[in-house]
């Protein structure tokens, strides 16, 4: 008989629930395996603790589930999709699946972004556009164009070029120094002039009005891009400003400089279109998407570009490779069963028009949390929102974990938190009962965090 090397790893590993092992990101791990969240199954609008307690799902899981969960036309295209070709290497090869959605994709994005490079995560899916913006004034002989533009409070996934573009202290401060030749925009975001705004505000327009600035210092022949979530979602819920968008789209026009949009979130229905580009009629040079891709059920993720981008690169030989870039995952066989799916369920169940439909009352709904305890500011847009909660003087987070507790453990709903901010993004096949429903539970866990 073999003796195991390591019999205590051995002996925990038949423990189902044995929390020491995994290192659970993102989250304050001391805390969480003193009272652990755990998710054991799912179905629509919720999910179900291992005891079988039901959980409201207040945010599309981490703004992933657009279609809702365990939706059985997604599973199944899974399902046969493993029992046909498990995968395919797309490097030098492909298969059918991965050009079928990159069709499907194409025709779904505005204007001319038809040609899609395929990642497996909102992250890769940023650096990869931050890689052919540099690439791309390379191979137009423009090499002094290394230069990338993020914004403060800005999210863009947590690889090195995303962090950098990216502006949420927490993540940066960490990690060195980061990529060199990175500057921002300043945030959009003023409670003083916005507070307890619906949809695009009015106040902050003008705030594109640094890009000039920026390309005044360091001039527009050393910046490749500008990056920006035409929404930003995970620093808590800030709408861009009425005009904002458009200014930056005019400025990059100028001086010849890619405008990229991180609609990882806001694709996908989120704010009732395809994609944000469409709601706020500016076109990006590139879009990157990941999450409701796939409603959440296989990585995946991916970048839009335009034929302009995509044709400069096709200049050589037919022989030779036009980018030195991917993933051995790129354009996995199951996720793209899983993205042409969910993108039928889009289709079919109209859910992009239906949360169209449905941002006047969720918006309406949100508001009514206006004067619960230490509520500072609510925003929203889509079916998005977030209601800012005063923190604890001297612990800043706290408020927001014990909302969070209560939110699971008490309420049964899920919330998502930045910092001492509520985020709400539920599945796009949120009712109206249900809409009721996450604001009774979630102003249920802000009076228990007062």
């Amino acid at each position: 008989m073999t003796t195991p090397a390591n019999p205590t790893a051995a002996a925990r590993a038949d423990i189902p629930n044995d929390l020491e092992a995994f290192w659970v990101p993102f989250t304050p791990n001391g805390a969480f395996k003193k009272r652990p969240r755990l998710i054991a199954r799912s179905k629509d609008m919720h999910y179900y603790t291992p005891e079988g307690r039901e959980i409201l799902d207040g945010t599309a899981a981490l703004w992933c589930c657009n279609a809702g969960h365990n939706r059985k036309p997604i599973v199944e295209a899974i399902q046969r999709q493993a029992a046909e070709l498990d995968f395919s290497p797309t490097f030098g090869f492909a298969h059918p699946p991965a050009f079928q959605l990159a069709s499907r994709l194409a025709d779904l994005a505005p204007a001319d972004l038809d040609h899609v490079f395929f990642a497996n995560s909102g992250s890769e899916a940023v650096d990869s556009a931050l890689k052919i913006a540099i690439a791309y004034h390379n191979v137009r002989g423009q090499g002094s164009r290394q230069r990338l533009i993020g914004r403060e409070r800005g999210y863009h996934g947590v690889g090195f070029g995303g962090i950098s573009v990216g502006g949420i202290v927490n993540n940066r401060k960490f990690f060195g120094s980061l990529l060199a030749g990175v500057d921002h925009l300043p945030a959009t975001y003023s409670r003083e002039h916005q507070a307890f705004t619906k949809g695009e505000p009015e106040w902050g327009g003008h705030l594109a009005e640094a890009l000039e600035g920026i390309v005044g210092l360091h001039d527009a022949s050393t910046i490749a891009a500008v990056i920006v979530e035409p929404m930003s979602g995970s620093t808590g819920v800030l709408p861009p400003p009425k005009g904002y968008l458009q200014r930056l789209r005019e400025i990059c026009d100028k001086y010849g400089m890619l405008l990229i949009f991180d609609e990882v979130i806001t694709g996908f229905g989120r704010l009732g279109a395809a994609f944000a580009s469409e709601r706020y009629g500016v076109i990006p040079d590139m879009i990157t998407f990941a999450k409701g891709v796939t409603s959440g059920t296989v990585p995946m993720g991916g970048v839009i570009v335009r034929k302009s981008v995509y044709d400069a690169f096709m200049k050589g030989p037919e022989h030779a490779i036009e980018l030195f870039h991917g993933y051995t995952y790129s354009g996995h066989p199951l996720a793209c069963a899983a993205a042409l799916a969910t993108l039928d369920v889009y289709r079919d169940e109209r859910l992009f028009e239906r949360a169209k439909a449905l941002e006047p009352k969720w918006c309406d709904a949100i508001m009514t949390l206006k004067g619960l305890p230490n509520v500072v500011d609510i925003r929203c847009v889509g079916l998005t929102g977030a209601i800012d909660l005063a923190p604890i003087p001297g612990s800043p987070t706290l408020r927001g974990l014990k909302a969070l507790d209560h939110s699971f453990h008490e309420a049964g709903i899920m919330l998502r938190l930045a910092g001492d901010t509520i985020e709400l993004t539920p599945p796009l096949i949120v009712s109206e009962a249900q809409i009721d429903e996450i604001m009774e539970k979630t102003a249920a866990s802000i009076k228990a965090a007062a």
